[in-house]
């Protein structure tokens, strides 16, 4: 009797941008040989149906997630190379379907559709994969959609949640997940990834690794965005502009104003894609029989399609002022940690010597106070309080006692 000889492990390219997460990678890499393993037939340990792969911002989630799906697509276990590769990091692989929800949440319409197309037969006879970002997004009755998908899985379907933390998903959903915990990379790591795969110079590769804290998505952004770098500069600025009640009311109207300018610019270009390519869907200017009822079809598919822009524009909106809260976090981080001599680098190395005034001139008391003023101020964005007041609120407390 001849004993079958499994497939060697591929060292797989696709795997390449994780940073810092040799670990998941090693997982992911043997989930990958016992997936090819189950495609010959061969009975392995190591493959399941439903991923949880979770984190804190910036850690990889969403890479790691569409890596390992490109693997799964990937008759060399993800070599990167090959059009199955290509097509699922490019978002264009039949059989793999990248969700993020459009608005706050996912609502339960989306999530049943989403399991509707999750039954499918994958076209290319190897896996049909579901990739489901900011899963703790989910409403409760979305939530309950995805349980009984996850519960009765076809056989060749997988399920790839991202969220950042477990205990942000319903436990009967977390339960019948493996979970994947990816950590923050170091900043050297993420230097490294910036100057070899960006050609980004290596100081600015430094800078943004620093002042990104580990974030790689908001790395790139600093390192290859002059206009990222300026909005961060200015964020910056709020520490020492925050002195009399004016002062603080006019530093929140500006910290709002330049998260709506930056939201408005970034989806104005996705808005006006999506339009056209509805328009020329509908077959705007068309002429012929059934032109009129495909009008008043095309009305009510435009105001849908607006809706959800107004949502999505929302959204952004509070992302952004959610960038620029851990930005200041970070800075009030630096004063606390001057103060109480830790010794560790500072993240806003730049702007040392305005650091050491104020700490100087506050307490560490003083210090934890702020940094918890901003915490209170993104638990309140996040629990759908108006952001104006919110903010105004958190530079009231951040002010001169």
């Amino acid at each position: 009797m001849t004993a079958s000889v499994s497939a060697p492990t591929v060292v797989a390219p696709v795997f390449d941008d994780l940073v810092g997460q040799e670990r998941v990678i090693a997982e992911l890499r043997q989930a990958v040989s016992a997936a090819d393993a189950t495609l010959r037939g061969e009975a392995r340990a190591g493959m399941t149906h439903a991923w949880l792969f979770t984190g804190p911002p910036g850690s990889g989630r969403s890479t790691a997630a569409r890596a390992f799906a490109a693997a799964l697509q990937c008759a060399q276990q993800g070599c990167g190379a090959c059009a199955a590769c290509h097509t699922v990091l490019a978002g264009t692989h039949a059989d793999v379907e990248v969700v993020r929800p459009s608005g706050l949440s996912y609502g339960v319409a989306d999530t049943r559709e989403l399991v509707r197309r999750a039954a499918l037969s994958p076209a290319g006879g190897r896996w049909q994969v579901i990739v489901l970002e900011d899963a703790d997004r989910l409403t409760e009755y979305a939530a309950n959609a995805l349980l009984k998908a996850i519960e009765e899985p076809p056989p060749r379907t997988v399920w790839l949640l991202c969220t950042p933390s477990a205990d942000d998903l319903v436990p009967t959903i977390r339960s019948r997940c493996r979970l994947m915990t990816l950590r923050t990379p170091p900043a050297a790591a993420v230097e490294e990834v910036l100057v070899r795969r960006d050609g980004v110079d290596r100081a600015t590769a430094a800078f943004a690794a620093r002042a990104a804290q580990g974030h790689i998505g908001r790395a790139r952004r600093l390192a290859t965005d002059s206009d990222a770098r300026k909005r961060r500069a200015e964020v910056l600025q709020l520490p020492v502009q925050v002195g009399d009640l004016g002062a603080c009311l006019k530093a929140a109207a500006a910290l709002v104003e330049a998260a709506e300018e930056e939201a408005q610019a970034a989806a104005a270009e996705i808005d006006a894609g999506e339009t056209d390519e509805l328009r020329r869907a509908l077959g705007e200017g068309s002429t012929g029989k059934g032109v009129k009822g495909m009008a008043r079809g095309s009305e009510a598919a435009l105001k849908d399609l607006e809706r959800r822009q107004k949502t999505r524009s929302k959204r952004m909106q509070r992302d952004a002022i959610d960038r620029a809260l851990v930005d200041l976090t970070s800075f009030y981080r630096d004063v606390l940690a001057v103060q109480v001599r830790s010794g560790v680098p500072l993240t806003n190395d730049e702007l040392r010597s305005v650091i050491v005034q104020l700490a100087q001139r506050s307490s560490a008391e003083q210090s934890l106070r702020r940094i918890e003023a901003i915490l209170a101020c993104r638990e309140a964005i996040d629990a759908n309080v108006a952001p104006l007041l919110a903010v105004e609120a958190m530079t009231l407390a951040l002010r001169a006692d």
